[in-house]
């Protein structure tokens, strides 16, 4: 059963879309349908943070509480508002009271021409609804996704890290439990379509409808967080005739643990695995707080990132280091295979028409084993990939001529960046193989690295820039991983000495 409408909260009003093209973004929505122009258009690409708003949905782990995210608006989907709320910077204050996180902006001078200032607003507010008493480390990761041209940051950082844990009531907690209550009553809706302009768009709400849906439609586009996709309508002015959206898929929206492995939902949001991942390889975690910025992170989903095929997506090359698996699915059959050998050429995958991705399995580490992962790009948040290299090494401690050695026994080497698909390096990996990291075996393996790719020049990298630095990151793993040996040797002392 599908509902021709799409139902959502503005504010606290409760609102019904019908005869919409589905392509519009909420940005578009919000300025043109309900002319609430407080929400600003900077790049339409999700980089500046401008257009920044806030969803509130339904937490699946605790009945009754709601968790409130910050989002770009210029790149998400009027569709993928349904069963939400949807918060703008219009109906913050009550009255002539301006909100806390409206307040202290002033307060702090934090700004100057105004454009950035709403977009900063909201993801204070997203912030501060998760947490009252943010350090400057929380302030600054909610922060990273909005730019200002004239103020500086200073001020505006201030203005957030300030408490709110003393601010009056806003009107969004007085209306907690009937926001509760109507995002409820949205759940239980059967699945929500749009169409408008001839294009269409379908959420289905389980695995079989998915299944169903794109084996009657095999050529409808798949969107989950639209974090890249959207970018096609807002920069390059296409139109797409069928959108399906994932996030809403029970089977694909959910994180579970096994002795052995993390299994992902494909539809899952970063923010909603990072945590897990950074507990068991922190370099994952710490790269994964670099993959676009907290809004893009809020809506961007792991089978996105992966499915897009994008030879400068972040996390494939992680994920082919550590020998991950992705399950695929059509029509209730199902077949598990490596992620490396998803890609077959630039944006061509091994994905069978109706075929998409429900799972990835991502094996836990276990003694010896190290994953480092290396991140180049020109600034630290909220950027594309140059280079992006993972490294996975298992040693074992051996006894050689009286001397104790350190055998690599495996190594997958994966790199972003590279070639027109993310891929290993293998003729480096077996330099590698079976002996211990020395100087020399270093040199050898970035020699070798030469016979791996021929990587092209482009607007983020020329070719001698991209092989110099993934030489470069091989040598400055060998020297963390020597570092890391000396603390693990003197911390060793220490304790028998004492």
């Amino acid at each position: 059963m599908v509902a021709n409408t799409i139902k959502f909260l503005l504010n606290n009003e409760l609102v019904k879309i019908e005869n919409l093209d589905p392509n519009t973004t909420v940005l578009q929505y919000l300025r043109e349908e309900r002319f609430k122009s407080g929400t600003k258009e900077g790049c339409a690409s999700g980089d500046c943070g401008a257009c920044t708003v806030v969803l509130a949905e339904l937490d699946p782990k605790k009945t009754g509480q709601l968790i409130y995210k910050s989002i770009n608006s210029c790149i998400t989907f009027v569709g993928n508002l349904h069963g939400k709320q949807l918060i703008t910077v219009e109906d913050l204050k009550e009255g002539a009271q301006l909100h806390h996180a409206q307040q202290t902006i002033v307060d702090n001078h934090g700004s100057q021409c105004g454009f950035c200032t709403p977009g900063f607003v909201m993801s204070s507010f997203a912030l501060h609804k998760q947490n009252n008493t943010p350090n400057r480390a929380e302030v600054l990761e909610a922060l990273a996704g909005n730019l200002c041209r004239c103020t500086g940051y200073r001020s505006i950082i201030e203005a957030a890290i300030t408490s709110s844990e003393s601010a009056a009531e806003d009107s969004f907690a007085k209306h907690y439990q009937a926001t509760v209550t109507a995002l409820t009553a949205l759940k239980k809706l059967s699945a929500p379509a749009l169409t408008g302009n001839s294009h269409n768009y379908i959420a289905p709400k389980n695995i079989d409808e998915l299944a169903t849906e794109l084996t009657n439609e095999p050529k409808s586009t798949l969107v989950a967080g639209g974090t890249d996709l959207a970018l096609s309508v807002t920069q390059n002015l296409a139109t797409i005739d069928k959108l399906v959206y994932v996030g809403n898929v029970a089977e694909l929206t959910t994180i579970e643990e096994t002795e052995t492995e993390i299994i992902i939902g494909s539809a899952l949001p970063y923010s909603e695995f990072i945590d897990t991942l950074h507990h068991y390889y922190p370099d994952l975690g710490e790269m994964i707080e670099r993959i676009g910025s907290k809004q893009v992170r809020n809506t961007g989903t792991l089978g996105g990132n992966v499915g897009n095929a994008s030879p400068i997506g972040d996390m494939p090359p992680a994920l082919i280091a550590l020998g991950a698996t992705m399950t695929l699915h059509v029509q209730g059959q199902e077949r598990t295979i490596l992620v490396e050998d998803y890609f077959v050429d630039y944006k061509k995958t091994v994905l069978k028409p109706s075929e998409f991705i429900k799972s990835i399995q991502i094996p836990k580490p276990t003694a010896g084993q190290t994953l480092k992962l290396y991140k180049i790009s020109k600034r630290i948040d909220d950027d594309i990939s140059a280079v992006l290299a993972a490294f996975f090494i298992e040693r074992k401690v051996e006894q050689k001529d009286g001397q104790q050695v350190q055998e690599i026994t495996n190594v997958r080497l994966a790199f972003g960046g590279m070639a027109a698909i993310p891929k290993r390096a293998p003729a480096t990996e077996a330099i590698l193989l079976g002996n211990s990291l020395t100087k020399a075996l270093v040199a050898q393996a970035k020699e070798a690295l030469t016979t791996d790719f021929q990587p092209m020049s482009d607007v983020r990298a020329s070719d001698k820039y991209r092989m110099t630095v993934a030489q470069n990151l091989i040598e400055k793993c060998y020297l963390e991983l020597q570092s890391a040996n000396a603390r693990e040797v003197i911390e060793t002392r220490v304790v028998n000495y004492a």
